[in-house]
């Protein structure tokens, strides 16, 4: 038991011996700094009155910089201009000297943080101290290094920085241990390393301004000197006051931060006590929710039932009993399928599936169930996952609304969308539907064969405005029934509109029998109808098409019966005619003409008329349109509207454009030659989508422009605005070419197709051509003028020239001047021309003051766009 007692008694004996030996090493340590101080304060009066003049005037300010420190950021530790002072002094006039600027110093700045005079004391004298030791250190050591040096200013740099650094930690240390002393505690390790932070570094830096102003002053003299330490005294000062700027910042940064973690944790101590309150409040409303759910479910005017995962009644409210006609009570337990349609039962069961398996949070289907009458009553149904309360597993809430209503009118509606209001048979859409099944059907199974019947009334027009339109009406009606009626089962009657009716006859054994059923509607037709007491006899054409021919489209199908019904009435009416029979011989004229264009072609038989352009308000020429012409050896001139689709479905249109352009380029220049006039003319040659779409284009253009020594400014292309705006992507690339090359683009038939204003701003072409369909019915006031005036606007505000085609009448020619139309064509101002007429036509028209064509004016500024 004595042991521990022992123990007990040692502590504190240590801890008095440990604060003895503090206190006598704390007295000691400032008796040697009084005398580190004391004798410097000898060392001074002994200097001479300047030297000693400059240790006072250099202790001085380094007391006045000791109040204007620089705190570094995120420490406690800050340094001052007043080391530069103490480190210059010491190199200038010795550790003496040096003691007294370190004691000034610390004074300072110990008096900055505390008016306790022990401590101040303490710091000052122990200043003296360290500057002393380390002064007379560094002095003795600076001369042997520096002689051996090759630079000796950079070793006086060097050793003063690493004296301002050492110095200030050991005085940090020393200064750490003196305090704990008293305390009888060991001072902490980051207690003694405090010095080799920033604050260490600081002080190095400051160490190698005083040794650069000890340099420069043994180079320059004092007067430079204190010039320098003016700056730097402006510096440092600057600095105190922004870092102290910096301080207040950070303090009110704080105090606002702190402001909002207070109350971020007094609003969180409300939200908890909230929290607390809105739970009680919430177990409440679930206690009152489950009142109200089975009062709404009981009461609820639509039907309602809980089902379990396997389909059966749970529980059904009165007003699902009412809707299936069952008694009340009757539902529990029974399978839901049972009560709908076979379909609907599966329907209803895979989807309870999917929202079981959590595939869909709910359903909402449309189902048909059976009321106990036998009637259906179509409901919308909706179903979702339900917990209910003290309830072990979760079952369906189904809710279904009575839509029978609705469903009967969706019908009739839908009734009257695909069925004729006035017969009640199927209209075109209807029967468009049907063909298209019927086509789908046929494909699938190549067996299965069907025919279109067209067919229209021959007198009905006559029926129609001599008797008024109830004679009519029920002319229509009655025949209609007696078409009806000479149809088999699963044959299709459909109007179509007007007096024009379809038959779908399906499934047929062969062709023939669509002609026996319209040989057997032509006899039943022939029969008078008694019509406001009249007998109407209903003749009627029939035009006659087979699946056999291998249609894709309803349409296509429907347009061929069409065009064999009008062959009917073109043969005399009253008849039938087949397409694929009757019209045969077209089908082979068109193959005929194909085959005749190709060897023309070939053979270069083609021949191109020129139609000139005039400039509308002088009327002087400004180049030409080449056209195609045809001179069939047998069907004599054939339209360029029949052999140009055909040349384009064919896929000759390339070959005849190389054609025209080649022949117009050659023709061009043989008129430069016969006249310098024709050097300006610009050709105008159309190119088709083909032409667009395969590569190639601007070289073809570029070999003959060399073949014929034209130049590019001579040939303008033109192209349809519907093919600019369907092959933009491809062809850009194209234009862009040509335009570099120096053709001009022009885009044809403008106003009649679909461009988007912001292409035509980057398109790179040059003028825009009205289609003639505007110039053909153009009248003053009219809505084609003001067509016309928004083309001209928009051209000019894109600066593009316009031209007018179809010109055929002088007001035209006057309007579209007036409408500001630069350039016009047509027949009014010269029909195409063959190339021996071109050069009477130039010496008939108008010249410029020099002698030439307009041509050249207008050629110049297509040129520039």
């Amino acid at each position: 038991m004595a042991e521990p007692h022992s123990v007990q008694l040692t502590l504190p004996t240590a801890r008095r011996w440990r604060t003895r030996l503090g206190a006598i090493a704390w007295v000691a340590l400032v008796l040697l700094g009084c005398t580190a101080w004391v004798h410097g304060a000898l060392v001074t009066l002994a200097m001479p009155p300047a030297t000693a003049m400059q240790v006072v005037v250099g202790a001085a300010l380094a007391l006045l910089a000791s109040q204007f420190p620089v705190k570094i950021a995120r420490t406690e530790q800050s340094f001052s201009a007043a080391s530069i002072f103490t480190v210059l002094l010491l190199l200038l006039h010795g550790p003496a000297a040096a003691g007294l600027a370190a004691a000034a110093e610390a004074v300072g700045g110990s008096w900055r943080g505390t008016q306790r005079w022990t401590r101040v004391a303490v710091e000052a004298t122990t200043a003296a101290l360290m500057i002393f030791v380390g002064g007379s250190l560094l002095l003795m050591a600076l001369p042997p290094l520096a002689r051996g040096a090759a630079s000796p200013t950079a070793v006086v740099l060097m050793l003063a920085m690493i004296f301002g650094s050492l110095h200030y930690a050991a005085q940090a240390a020393v200064v750490a241990t003196l305090r704990q002393l008293p305390l009888a505690r060991s001072p902490r390790f980051d207690e003694l390393t405090g010095g080799f932070g920033w604050a260490g570094i600081a002080h190095a830096a400051t160490a190698a301004i005083a040794a650069l102003l000890y340099i420069e002053q043994q180079r320059s003299g004092l007067v430079v000197m204190i010039a320098i330490v003016v700056i730097i005294g402006l510096l440092f000062t600057t600095l105190h006051f922004f870092t102290l700027q910096q301080e207040a910042d950070d303090a009110v940064r704080q105090a606002a931060a702190d402001a909002v973690d207070r109350e971020a944790e007094l609003a969180a101590s409300i939200a908890r006590e909230r929290a607390a309150a809105l739970k009680a409040h919430h177990l409440r409303e679930l206690e009152l929710s489950e009142r109200r759910f089975h009062n709404a479910f009981t009461h609820a005017s639509i039907g309602m039932a809980l089902l379990y995962f396997d389909g059966r009644v749970r529980q059904a409210n009165p007003a699902l009993h009412t809707l299936l006609g069952v008694s009340t009570g009757l539902l529990e337990g029974r399978l839901f399928g049972e009560l709908l349609s076979p379909r609907d039962a599966d329907l209803l069961g895979r989807e309870m599936e999917r929202v079981s398996s959590r595939a869909t949070e709910s359903l909402s289907l449309e189902l048909c169930c059976r009321h106990t009458d036998g009637s259906d009553v179509w409901v919308s149904a909706n179903a979702s996952l339900f917990s209910e309360p003290g309830a072990n597993e979760p079952c369906f809430i189904l809710q279904m609304q009575d839509i029978s209503a609705r469903r009967r009118a969706e019908h009739e509606l839908r009734h009257r969308a695909f069925h004729d209001k006035l017969t009640g048979l199927p209209n075109r859409d209807r029967f468009n539907e049907l063909l298209s099944m019927a086509l789908a059907a046929a494909q699938a199974d190549p067996q299965r064969r069907f025919a279109v019947l067209f067919l229209d009334f021959d007198r009905f027009k006559l029926i129609n405005d001599s008797q008024g339109h109830a004679v009519g009406d029920e002319f229509l009606v009655r025949a209609s029934g007696r078409i009806h009626r000479c149809l088999r089962h699963r044959d299709t009657l459909a109007r179509l509109g007007g007096d024009e009716f379809a038959i779908l006859a399906d499934d047929l054994s062969a062709d023939g029998d669509a002609v026996t059923l319209a040989e057997r509607l032509l006899e039943s037709l022939r029969e008078p109808l008694g019509l406001a007491g009249l007998a109407v006899t209903a003749s009627a054409s029939i035009g006659i098409t087979f699946s056999s021919m291998g249609y894709r489209a309803p349409e296509d199908m429907l347009r061929d019966a069409d065009i064999a019904m009008y062959r009917a009435k073109v043969d005399g009416k009253g008849r039938y005619a087949l397409f694929d029979v009757r019209l045969h011989t077209e089908v082979s004229n068109r193959l005929r003409l194909e085959a005749d264009l190709r060897e023309a072609l070939a053979q270069g038989t083609l021949a191109v008329a020129y139609q000139p352009l005039f400039e509308l308000s002088s009327g002087r020429l400004q180049g030409f349109e080449a056209l195609a012409r045809w001179n069939h050896p047998t069907l004599g001139p054939v339209s360029p509207g029949t052999f140009i689709p055909i040349a384009e479905e064919s896929g000759l249109v390339v070959q005849l454009t190389d054609f025209v352009l080649e022949t117009a380029c050659r023709q061009l220049r043989l008129w430069q030659r016969m006249n310098p006039a024709f050097e300006d003319v610009v050709l105008h040659v159309n190119i088709a989508a083909n032409d667009v779409a395969r590569g190639g284009l601007v070289t073809r253009i570029t070999d003959v422009l060399r073949r014929n020594g034209l130049r590019p400014r001579n040939l303008t292309m033109e192209l349809t605005e519907n093919i600019l705006m369907t092959q933009l992507a491809s062809a850009m690339g194209t234009l862009r070419q040509l335009r570099e090359l120096g053709v001009g683009l022009s885009v044809d038939d403008f106003g009649t197709g679909y461009s988007s204003l912001s292409h035509l701003s980057v398109l790179p072409i040059d003028s825009l051509k009205i289609d003639m369909s505007f110039v053909r019915n153009l009248r003053v006031g009219s809505s084609e003028a003001a067509v016309i005036r928004a083309i001209v606007l928009l051209g000019t505000s894109l600066g593009k020239l316009v031209i007018a085609e179809g010109i055929e009448t002088q007001s035209q020619q006057d309007q579209l001047r007036d409408l500001g139309c630069e350039l016009g064509q047509g027949f009014y101002l010269s029909r195409p021309l063959p190339p021996g007429a071109v050069p009477h036509l130039l010496d008939s028209l108008p010249t410029q003051p020099d002698g030439l064509p307009v041509g050249a004016e207008l050629s110049q500024r297509l040129s520039m766009h």
